[in-house]
Parts: C-alpha cells; sequence; structure tokens
C-alpha cells in the first residue's frame, strides 16, 4: 500500500508521528511525507524530534497569510505532489485548513482518504473556526474514518456516516508515551530552561490562543489569570505565548508585570510535554491538550465555552470553564483548595486512548487492503 501523510502544523506532526513510524517498520505500507509548512517554525520542531525527514515539503507559510491564501496555495501544490507519489491512500489528521485542502485534492485526484481523529463536533460552525467545518467536510470526503471515541463514531452516525468508521483511540497519547520515553532515555532535563520557576511547588500550565476568543473574551481570560496569580503567591503560572500578534500583544500589556506569572516563547513539543508532566493542572483551549493531559493525571480546565471533545467531562479529567473571569478563577481555587476535588479529575480515566492506536490502524489498513485484493 502506497500511502501519502499530508500535514502542515505542529499538532498534526505530533498526531501523525507514530503512524508515521509505525507503518514504515512494516514493510506491507510504502511511505512518503509531504507538508505543507502551514506553521514553518513549530513544525520543524516536531520533525527533528521524532526524527521525521520529509519526502515533499510546499514550504506555503508567508507572511500575514490568512485562510484564502493557505487554501490556495497547498492545493495548487499538492496537485504535483499526488501526480509525482502516485498514492493509494492520503492520510491527514484533525482538522486544518492543511487537512482540509489535503483531503480536498486527494477526492479530486480519486485517491482514497483516510481522516485519523474523524467525528470530532461542537455543532457550532463557527467555534472553534474554522476547524469544525474543515473537520466535517474532511469525513464526508473520508474513505477511512478512524474516530477516537464512541462519541465521535456516534456524531458520525447521526449525519449519515455509517460505513468504514472504526474507534481507534488517539494518536495523541501515542505520541505523548513516545516523546517522554525519548527525553527519559536521553536523560534530558529542562529545568534550567525556566529561569525563576520553582519547581518545587505547584505549577499551572496555560495555553490560550483560539480566534474565537480575541477581544473581550481574551480579555476576560487575561483577568482571571492575574486574579489566580495575585491570590495564590505560592503557585507558578506558566504560559508559553503563542506567536500571533493578537494575542501576544494583549497577554503582555495585561500580565507581562506579574512576578508568579512567567511569559515564555512557544515551546517545541518535548519541553511542552515534559513542562506538562511536572504541572499541577492545566488551563487550556487547545484540542490536544485536553486529550494528552488526562494521560499525565493532569486536570484539565478548557478555556472555551464549547469543546468538540466532551468525553473528556464526561470522564472527568476535564471541565469546561469557558471564558468568564469570575468562572475560571473559582474553578481554580476549588481544584487548588480542595483535595477530594482535585483527585477525583487526576484520578479519572483518559477516554482517549491506550497508547496502542497506531498499531490498530495499521492493521485495519492492511486488512482492508488484503481484502480488496491490493498487493
Amino acid at each position: 500500500m502506497k500511502v501519502l501523510f499530508i500535514f502542515g502544523t505542529r499538532p498534526e506532526a505530533i498526531k501523525m508521528a507514530p503512524l508515521i513510524k509505525e507503518l514504515k517498520r512494516d514493510s506491507f505500507f510504502h511511505v512518503n511525507v509531504c507538508v505543507t509548512g502551514q506553521h514553518r517554525h513549530l513544525l520543524d520542531q516536531v520533525l527533528d524530534f521524532f526524527n521525521i525527514k520529509p519526502d515533499y515539503d510546499c514550504n506555503i507559510m508567508q507572511p500575514h497569510q490568512d485562510l484564502f491564501d493557505i487554501t490556495e496555495a497547498s492545493l495548487r501544490l499538492l496537485k504535483n505532489v499526488l501526480a509525482d507519489s502516485k498514492p493509494d491512500v492520503v492520510i491527514v489528521q484533525g482538522d486544518t485548513t492543511t487537512a482540509f485542502a489535503g483531503a480536498l485534492s486527494a477526492y479530486y485526484a480519486k485517491v482514497k482518504i483516510v481522516h485519523l481523529e474523524a467525528g470530532l463536533r461542537s455543532d457550532n460552525k463557527y467555534s472553534p473556526f474554522p476547524e469544525e467545518i474543515n473537520r466535517a467536510l474532511i469525513d464526508r470526503m473520508a474513505d477511512y474514518c478512524f474516530a477516537h471515541t464512541e462519541k465521535a463514531v456516534s456524531n458520525l452516525h447521526a449525519e449519515g456516516i455509517n460505513e468504514r468508521i472504526w474507534n481507534t483511540g488517539n494518536t495523541v497519547v501515542d505520541a505523548l508515551y513516545d516523546g517522554l520515553k525519548i527525553i527519559r532515555d536521553k536523560n534530558l532535563s529542562y529545568e534550567r530552561e525556566f529561569p525563576g520557576v520553582q519547581f518545587n511547588g505547584k505549577i499551572l500550565l496555560i495555553t490560550c490562543h483560539r480566534r474565537e476568543s480575541f477581544g473581550e473574551p481574551f480579555r476576560e481570560i487575561c483577568g482571571a489569570f492575574a486574579d489566580i496569580a495575585e491570590q495564590n503567591k505560592d503557585i507558578e503560572l506558566v504560559y508559553p505565548v503563542h506567536p500571533n500578534p493578537s494575542v501576544r500583544d494583549q497577554v503582555y500589556k495585561l500580565l507581562g508585570s506579574i512576578s508568579n506569572i512567567h511569559l515564555l516563547e512557544p515551546l517545541d513539543y518535548p519541553r511542552l510535554i515534559w513542562l506538562m508532566s511536572k504541572s499541577y493542572l492545566v488551563l487550556t483551549d487547545s484540542g490536544g491538550i485536553q486529550e494528552e493531559a488526562p494521560a499525565l493525571g493532569k486536570p484539565v480546565l478548557v478555556l472555551r465555552d464549547v469543546t468538540e471533545r466532551p468525553e473528556g467531562l464526561i470522564a472527568g479529567c476535564a471541565k469546561l470553564v469557558g471564558t468568564s473571569r469570575t468562572k475560571i478563577v473559582n474553578e481554580v481555587s476549588a481544584l487548588l483548595n480542595s483535595r477530594s476535588a482535585y483527585e477525583a479529575m487526576a484520578r479519572a480515566q483518559n477516554p482517549y486512548g491506550d497508547g496502542s492506536t497506531s498499531q490498530k490502524i495499521a492493521q485495519i489498513l492492511r486488512n482492508s487492503a488484503i481484502t480488496e485484493g491490493q498487493p
């Protein structure tokens, strides 16, 4: 089976990495990797860490690019990649504009489409934007829908997508375990790279950058971080700040002078998961971190009004706290002050997988190809 992976951002690369390695270990598969470079620097960090060398690099990233630019450039360049590589299947992950363009280009070329992390829905087409529509459209085009939970499977059924669906878990857990193993095997420690952070106390890891929160909601979120820091001088808030100026300008203006809030440049993947493993709890609007942190027993407070990952809420390892300054402060205080409330979330079972997803997907693809008589 000739397989072409298409991705362009750091989250996609993280979730693709364990499956790329799994398929490359199996001589049944011939693997090519294509990156669009939608997020150039952050993407390259993950490729280096997992030792993945792309066979094709579209290198589309331009200053001030928007969704029109990303889609147009990806489609135009992927046409040539598909013509050259002649894959049997194209694998895309999640809901980025690269994933959508990759699936659409495969559809135009009449190549089968594999969608990792199929079936996620918030049921609000503008939140998250443009991800909600991207993933729904990819699922419509996909020949293989690999869902990560039964809820995702039921979402697909509700939309009339009833064939070629498998609940495999999420490769993000595979990547997390693989990444931490690399860190352990290399005996890496990054404490010296976080001057001023006291690792013998409680650390709150923050990631927050989504477009739908820009403006007043984002100011409310930052106000909550300021209140938490002022009310809890013995804890450290560590915030790797997204490079988007709409995020950076507000964060540094509102939080830059608070002594126990540490504003950092974006972290590469190994440093992020290492820091996550050292944290007490996580405040995030990231989809991937909602799945990663519970695998490490870290409670997650989701800084969004809706999430397409309700399984974590149902399992009890995550809680939706929205963008209200007061609510965020109250929920953090509850976890800091109540050991029982904290343990209930920390000990909840992670619903997103056990680290064997890549193996399951490889077996499904192999069995499907054999059934269809593919050499």
